[in-house]
């Protein structure tokens, strides 16, 4: 049956993604939801809940609200709270509800950034897609409104990392690591979208020389600074020392000759048979890894994609799988598995299972086993 998870977990939603982009940014961002709902999010996919503070709300929208439409209680809400706590941006978060009557969360940001001059956004998110979805509406509506224009480019070469969430990277420290990797291969982080990046430091995004692209959640962003700026990307994740190498020197080529490359796409089509080593995840960090391990141990990895994704990010040999059914489909001949431990269910009894655990699949339950794979040895991976 299509669109039913019957063994495994789902991914976070589009309306967590959008919260996990904007998290520290200093904005408010207010789910337009039931009452409780907020602490799916909370408890269970974000990990800085504790230990950082943001102003992440739940609008508690009623019954009788819902079937009335009535948007006057939500609407004074938002400025008055605003009033209050003076947030540097405001963001409305669709979900189910305000989804299915039909709300229309773009006016809404208007109405409201009109009555409190600060800048508001209405996502029209659904609480039905993947996570990559918010966090690219999140971090694309960011760079486009906040991005200042004519700033002179910085003297030395640096990078913007786009599509850094914890949902995809954890708090295990392989943020940090991508960051020292750069500085070790000759280049400056500029900014990080968005972890550990201030909205003033993201505001001078045109200064980078070139971006790199983590995450599918990153992608559009870095669309959109090509456009304002004319700054090239790369797409992948320096897993592993020899792939870390492949994409530190794809990075200072694109900045050179001004095109946009990724570290993992080969020429011609795929010669690999089925069976094999399969890995799930996100579509840059599975494929990043895929071709890390290739790299490292010889083993052939083909990356099992069930996230939102574009054609150019795969290998001829790498595969969408949407479905529960397409990846059990898919999985029948392989000879193991890299996945999250969630994914185990799926794993046929003949082959051999490797655990690596995404936060956006099963949330913060393996934190403490989760690896820091940045710019390190793979061979004790599988």
């Amino acid at each position: 049956m299509r669109q039913v998870a019957g063994l495994i977990s789902t991914y976070s939603s589009d309306e967590f993604g959008i919260c996990s982009a904007l998290y520290e940014l200093g904005g408010m961002v207010v789910m337009h939801d039931a009452s409780g709902c907020n602490s799916t999010y909370t408890t269970h996919d974000e990990p800085r809940w504790y230990d950082m503070d943001s102003m992440i709300y739940i609008s508690a929208i009623s019954e009788m609200e819902a079937i009335l439409g009535d948007d006057d209680k939500l609407i004074h809400d938002l400025i008055e709270t605003a009033e209050e706590l003076k947030p540097a941006f405001i963001a409305l978060a669709g979900a189910p509800i305000p989804y299915m009557i039909g709300t229309d969360l773009p006016a809404i940001a208007s109405i409201v950034e009109e009555a409190t001059g600060i800048p508001s956004f209405g996502f029209a998110a659904n609480g039905m897609q993947h996570y990559t979805r918010g966090v690219s509406m999140a971090l694309s509506a960011v760079v486009d409104r906040f991005c200042l224009p004519d700033l002179p480019k910085t003297a030395s070469l640096s990078v913007n990392i786009l599509g850094a969430t914890p949902l995809d990277f954890s708090l295990n420290g392989s943020v940090d690591s991508i960051k020292g990797w750069l500085k070790e291969s000759g280049m400056e982080v500029n900014a990080c979208l968005a972890m550990g990046s201030t909205l003033e430091e993201i505001q001078r995004a045109g200064q980078a020389h070139v971006n790199l692209v983590v995450s599918y959640g990153g992608l559009k962003a870095a669309v959109i600074l090509q456009k304002m700026f004319g700054i090239p990307y790369v797409t992948g994740v320096p897993f592993g020392k020899e792939f870390a190498c492949r994409l530190a020197d794809r990075l200072k080529r694109a900045a050179k000759d001004s095109v946009n490359l990724t570290a993992c796409q080969k020429n011609g089509t795929s010669t690999q048979k089925d069976g094999g080593l399969f890995l799930i995840g996100e579509t840059v960090s599975a494929v990043s890894l895929a071709e890390a391990i290739e790299r490292e141990t010889g083993k052939p990895v083909r990356a099992l994609c069930p996230l939102d994704t574009e054609s150019f990010l795969l290998r001829p040999e790498d595969l969408t799988a949407p479905e529960e059914d397409d990846l059990i489909k898919n999985l029948s001949s392989a000879a193991g598995l890299i996945a999250d431990p969630l994914y185990r269910a799926l794993c046929p009894a003949h082959a051999k299972f490797y655990p690596l655990p995404h936060e956006a699949f099963s949330g913060r339950i393996y934190d403490s086993v989760n690896p820091n794979l940045i710019n390190r040895r793979l061979s004790d991976l599988c």
